[in-house]
């Protein structure tokens, strides 16, 4: 008996892939300019964030545990500094405004 193949037999090999690293969640990672820095930016796929809530600094909304997000932070810079995002509001950061507006009730995380 002959091994496996791994590779389709159609000649596309895995690399030869267009798109960004991480256009599919669960993929590596990325580096992206913004305000003048440099920023690491990975997929998270929720999965591994059972449990866990965070709020994403774009919209100010809760990202529910088991979504698909991003996690953001400055290239050179603590463990501390991480943002988790949606995906959509990272894409969108250059179009909002500096300033979000709470209403009263709002909780301050």
């Amino acid at each position: 008996m002959s091994p496996r193949r791994n590779r389709p037999r159609g000649g596309e090999s895995h690399d030869e892939r267009p798109g960004p690293a991480y256009g599919r969640y669960g993929g590596g990672g990325d580096t992206e300019s913004w305000q003048g820095e440099e920023w690491s930016v990975r997929p998270v796929s929720g999965a591994s964030a059972q449990g866990k809530r965070y709020r994403c600094p774009g919209c100010d909304q809760e990202i529910p545990s088991g979504v698909p997000h991003l996690v953001t932070w400055p290239e050179f810079s603590g463990i501390d500094d991480r943002r988790h995002w949606h995906k959509a509001c990272w894409n969108a950061k250059d179009r909002r405004t500096t300033r979000v507006q709470r209403s009263r009730n709002a909780p301050r995380h």
